[in-house]
């Protein structure tokens, strides 16, 4: 294991190794022995039993220079982490110079909200049968309270969660944490007229508060698909999902209040690092605001 040479031929002897035994697929083969013809081309002459963790790390940051994407990192490392294993292994390598080496962190998407204007045109509408009512009901629950889609269909009509005379609804989400939230004027009057037509539907003794045609708790992907097609009738282009209702929730109470502790407490988030997240959505919505009115911001 002294050169390129003898790392080339253990290489191809791993990629064996993977096709024969661990049957892999073509399309896994060749990134495997991409990754692998990159690291012979990295570390040159050195030796295999002389690669150290430094190495790893500055072929990581080099390839990350040259615009290589964190994913594809990663999946370089995963190939390279194999490779050393199978050499500790199988032929008597002494350490794995790639273990506990990680990949930077893929740039996190911020969450698609809709504007304040698309959000009340989506909303504004006189429902005329009991599914249309239990469709506005449900969609101005999820906006007014920013809950999570697994939370809404969760309600229930009898066990006093849902308090329309206190205007506040309580939930248990993620980590089987608790939270009660308040729920907005427009919501209650929706839930109100749904609860009241909500009997045309349920089956007896269904206890859910949202429910199919079928009377029972309504699923998950019909909630998402009641929305999506609630939206294109209403003439919004852009696809509208049940969380996205919950980002626009977050992102104009935060533009509004400007508290972001309020806001995690709201979204029952544990940290509010994964709140932050909505900062930035509100700094784009005050950019925008910016460059369109600010008469030093105008391109020329």
């Amino acid at each position: 294991m002294r050169g390129r040479s003898d790392g080339a031929a253990l290489s191809r002897e791993y990629l064996d190794v993977l096709r024969h035994q661990r049957r892999l697929s073509p399309a896994t083969l060749r990134n495997y022995a991409h990754a692998l013809n990159l690291f012979l081309a990295l570390s040159k002459d050195t030796a295999l039993d002389q690669v150290q963790p430094a190495q790893i790390r500055r072929y990581v940051a080099l390839m990350h220079s040259r615009g290589l994407a964190p994913r594809s990192l990663a999946l370089m490392l995963s190939a390279w982490r194999g490779y050393f294993h199978w050499l500790v292994r199988h032929r008597g390598l002494r350490a794995n110079p790639v273990v506990g080496i990680r990949a930077p962190r893929a740039a996190r998407p911020l969450p698609k909200a809709l504007s304040v204007e698309a959000a009340q045109r989506l909303l504004d509408e006189a429902p005329a049968t009991p599914a249309l009512m239990r469709d506005a009901a449900m969609f101005e629950l999820l906006y007014s309270s920013g809950l999570r889609r697994a939370e809404l269909i969760a309600l229930n009509l009898d066990d006093g969660r849902l308090d329309l005379r206190q205007g506040e609804v309580t939930v248990t989400g993620k980590g089987a944490r608790t939270r009660t939230v308040p729920v907005g004027a427009r919501a209650c009057e929706a839930l109100k007229r749904w609860i009241d037509a909500r009997q045309q539907i349920a089956t007896p003794g269904e206890r859910a508060l949202f429910v199919g045609s079928r009377g029972k708790r309504i699923g998950p992907s019909l909630v998402g698909a009641r929305l999506a097609a609630w939206a294109r009738r209403r003439g919004l282009t852009q696809h509208v999902h049940p969380h996205m209702l919950r980002h626009s929730f977050a992102t104009h109470l935060l533009q509004s209040s400007q508290d972001l502790r309020a806001v995690q407490e709201l979204l029952g988030h544990a940290s509010i690092s994964t709140t932050q997240v909505y900062t930035h959505l509100d700094f784009q919505a005050l950019a925008k605001v910016y460059d369109a009115a600010h008469p030093r911001a105008k391109k020329k």
